[in-house]
């Protein structure tokens, strides 16, 4: 098997989603404010300084990402940041990130977390490159992270948890956020089958995912042909989606039971739709505020 970016030097779209977080975190417009006022800090100083300029903020949030994908990334955060809050105010013993790039949830919801333990499992490189910027930055890390450096489609993932300490039994939370569509169909059956077997009853797993129809080029959704090409430019493809209307089958066959399942549509209507009457936000009809790309879609599931 060739070698992979991400084997020589830090994911891309880690970091074009940590530059996004940190936009989103200065934004004047409640619709597009997210809470990640630790990405900031991880970005190189200059480029952290000119963000804060808002005519630069703007020109960047344009041209960082696809038709449609800034606001997918804000609405995805903030739904993953509300399902992981809830996890810790329900005392749930573990959270597990899978691929967490320079996701800063462990420490922004730290006096949360308690007793919780949170492990991130990614590729070395990229793992290594947070820790580094936590350190260079004077970010303390907690002492319930537990960093696990994997490679998806070429190591056990079961064996790299039992050798950090995860608890089988505990009621656990499992996050896969912008990671399945990069794994190749075999490594997504092994997290899952990995998930079902490391998940203690009441378990809950939050993802997201491309339908399958993207990586045939259908060209059915808003933004698709762009983003197709993004992701072949930055040389990071996709090999992994589910079929329309196929959550529910994919994940019976894991003991995952659906909670809630988010389309862009529907993500939409929770994050951008409009104040009626309220001026600086849209008119009083309360249409849209941002559109967003239609290729993706976000899943809560429960272990029975």
């Amino acid at each position: 098997m060739p070698k992979k970016r991400i084997e020589t030097a830090t994911s891309r779209t880690a970091e074009m989603t940590c530059i996004s977080r940190a936009i989103s975190s200065l934004e004047k417009d409640r619709h597009y404010r997210s809470d990640d006022y630790i990405a900031v800090r991880l970005l190189p100083r200059l480029l952290g300084f000119l963000i804060r300029i808002p005519l630069f903020r703007r020109i960047i949030s344009r041209r960082i990402a696809p038709i449609g994908v800034y606001e997918y990334v804000i609405a995805r955060t903030k739904y993953i940041d509300a399902v992981f809050k809830e996890a810790l105010a329900e005392k749930f013993g573990q959270v597990l990130i899978f691929g967490a790039g320079f996701d800063t949830r462990a420490l922004r919801f730290g006096n949360e977390a308690g007793d919780t333990k949170i492990f991130e499992l990614d590729a070395p490189i990229t793992q290594n490159a947070k820790i580094g910027q936590y350190r260079k930055r004077g970010l303390p890390i907690p002492t319930n992270v537990v960093f696990v450096p994997v490679d998806f489609d070429r190591e056990s993932i079961a064996s790299k948890l039992d050798a950090a300490g995860f608890d089988r039994d505990k009621r656990s939370l499992f996050i896969l956020e912008g990671l399945l569509m990069y794994l190749q169909p075999q490594s997504v059956d092994v997290a899952f089958r990995t998930i079902r077997a490391f998940a203690g009853k009441g378990s809950e797993i939050v993802f997201d995912h491309v339908y399958a129809s993207v990586l045939r080029h259908e060209n059915l959704y808003y933004g698709e042909a762009e983003v197709a090409h993004a992701v072949s430019k930055a040389g990071e493809e996709w090999h992994f989606g589910i079929e329309k209307g196929e959550i529910e089958r994919f994940l019976a066959a894991y003991d995952l039971g659906l909670i809630d399942q988010r389309n862009a549509e529907a993500l939409e209507e929770m994050y951008f739709r409009g104040c009626p009457g309220k001026a600086g936000f849209d008119d009083a009809a309360g249409n849209h505020v941002g559109l967003m790309n239609g290729t993706h879609c976000l899943v809560r599931a429960v272990r029975a």
